[in-house]
């Protein structure tokens, strides 16, 4: 009797991996976007990063700097204080990309300026993209980018580290940063007693010549292994911000004595600390006391990138999805030809087409907001209410694409248990939701007339459109509210839906239509595809996130 054979190491049913495609050509709601944006004229470049970061090769170095995670390596083998930050290869590799595609300098010209034209949003396609394959080396990248709005408080500080923080060059080199090919900058604010009351910081800073000498602790100082940070501390005339540069001027290495590196639910190849000052050497940027006006510059600039990243990662998850669901047969179909599946991630596809079509359009107004005044309006109340909307979508949508993939999406050996891991940082950092709903009322109360004129300018671009009217409506009467507080939620997310749907508008009618439809005319369900779309609007949505 013959031994029966099984066949168990055949695979078949499953998807193929999602890997060696073109980033940028494939997501045709990007492409529009950028286009409407401004960015028409940087396609090949954007075409050719595409190509670099969907490679394989490029997410089997996000793999990996996520299974390698950073140690610290307090003191060297003779016990001399060493506080340095050691990484995985793949991630100087990731880092090394980025600064080579100018992620982290390319909206600034050599000498720190706003570099104009559409370089934000150009910028921003690449750091979406970029999000899509290894989020983590992002932080360090964003904040050396957001560091030179601060740094510009400061213009001789600004002149000496510009020729090394403008190259295009990343040196992982534990080094003096004059000495150094490029540099990377960090951030430190947040203290045991507070983060969100920065007020409330301990830090001190004495004078000591022209420079600085800080003694305290950060509860988060973002990305230990950075060139330099930019730190609160409080001075004879209040809390201030300083530069503080891992090497002292004579070479010695800074009194920067790191604790531990946090344990975080994500962010993995990333380096996050808790850390010490102890007389640590520092130089001012900006005014005393005028510390928060200072830092400011800088946080509006990485609350933009909280919302790009975000975006990348909820792209990626339905990227993903509709792959998987194209190659999996259940029931002698393919997933995506199921009614229910269908129903399920055209609505993920309408929601992902509405935030990078709004995301491209604030990062139309930082491009603009120098020398128009509109636009700068727009980016500073718009900031905070996108960046709520987006970066709190993420979890939900994310845990939405992993069910798409069944089991698979669960397990690690996958991207998206990873963005899941991933996805809550972005709401929680740089101001969390509540932070962000104050931040509206805040700016409406300051500009009450500038406030106005943005949203009137929202309700022409969404005439026409279903419950535009009724949102303009509602958000008017929230926040002229005596107890608007009690609402803001509610209202700051009616106002990034009927931003979304306007940006939308300009890049696609039909879509905008859907998107306001099911969005603003009436409550969207709590799940994703409890919706009734057209099949022809289903395969449109198809056809533009996955061709």
């Amino acid at each position: 009797m013959s031994q029966a054979t099984f066949a168990t190491h055949e695979v078949f049913n499953q998807s193929p991996p999602f890997e060696d495609i073109d980033l940028y050509a494939v997501d045709r709601p990007l492409v529009e976007a950028v286009a409407a944006n401004g960015g028409a004229s940087a396609q090949s470049e954007l075409c050719e990063f595409g190509k670099h970061w969907g490679s394989a090769a490029m997410a089997q170095r996000g793999r990996i700097a996520n299974e390698n995670t950073p140690k610290l390596r307090t003191f060297d083998s003779r016990g001399n204080r060493r506080d340095e930050v050691e990484f995985h290869p793949a991630y100087h590799e990731l880092m090394a990309h980025s600064a080579h595609a100018g992620v982290h300098n390319s909206t600034w010209t050599a000498d720190g300026r706003p570099a104009g034209g559409a370089s934000e949003v150009i910028r921003a396609a690449k750091f979406y993209m970029a999000a899509q394959v290894e989020t983590g080396h992002l932080c360090p990248i964003t904040m050396t980018r957001a560091s030179v709005a601060a740094l510009a408080e400061q213009p001789d500080l600004l002149a000496k580290v510009m020729p090394v923080l403008a190259t295009r060059s990343y040196d992982p080199s534990f080094a003096p940063w004059p000495t150094k090919r490029g540099m990377t900058l960090g951030m430190g604010m947040t203290e045991k007693q507070g983060g969100t009351d920065v007020r409330s910081n301990m830090t001190r800073a004495e004078r000591d010549g022209s420079a600085y000498r800080i003694t305290g602790h950060k509860w988060f100082m973002s990305a230990p292994m950075c060139d330099a940070f930019l730190v609160l501390a409080q001075a004879e005339e209040g809390l201030s911000c300083f530069l503080m540069p891992r090497f002292a001027p004579d070479g010695t290495i800074n009194a920067i004595h790191f604790q531990r590196l946090k344990d975080k639910l994500g962010n993995r190849s990333n380096a996050s600390s808790e850390v010490e000052f102890h007389g640590a050497y520092a130089e001012r940027v900006g005014a005393e006391g005028k510390g928060i006006r200072t830092i400011i510059q800088m946080v509006q600039l990485t609350r933009q990138d909280c919302a790009i990243a975000s975006a990348g990662l909820m792209r990626s998850g339905l990227a993903h999805a509709l792959h998987h669901a194209r190659h999996r047969s259940v029931f002698q179909k393919h997933l995506a030809d199921q009614p229910l599946m269908q129903a399920v991630l055209s609505d993920m596809a309408l929601h992902v087409e509405a935030t990078i079509a709004l995301v491209m359009r604030l990062c139309r107004s930082f491009d603009r907001a120098p020398v128009d005044a509109k636009e700068a309006a727009y980016m500073r109340l718009l900031t905070p209410a996108i960046k709520y909307w987006v970066c709190k979508s993420a979890p939900g949508f994310l845990y939405e694409a992993m069910e798409c993939l069944g089991g698979n999406g669960y397990v690690e050996e996958g991207i998206l248990a990873r963005h899941y891991r991933e996805s809550p940082v972005n709401a929680i950092w740089e101001g969390s939701g509540n932070v962000m709903c104050l931040d509206v009322l805040r700016a409406l109360s300051r500009e009450p007339e500038v406030a106005s004129s943005i949203v009137h300018e929202l309700t022409g671009e969404t005439l026409g459109l279903p419950g535009a009217g009724e949102a303009v409506t509602f958000i008017g009467k929230a926040f002229r509210r005596p107890d608007s507080e009690r609402v803001a939620r509610l209202a700051v997310e009616k106002l990034a839906l009927l931003a979304a749907s306007a940006a939308l508008n300009a890049v696609s009618v039909r879509h905008a239509q859907l998107f306001a439809a099911t969005r603003l005319a009436g409550n969207h369900a709590g799940m994703y595809g409890a919706v009734d779309l057209a099949h022809d609007d289903i395969s449109g949505l198809f056809g533009r996130a996955l061709p």
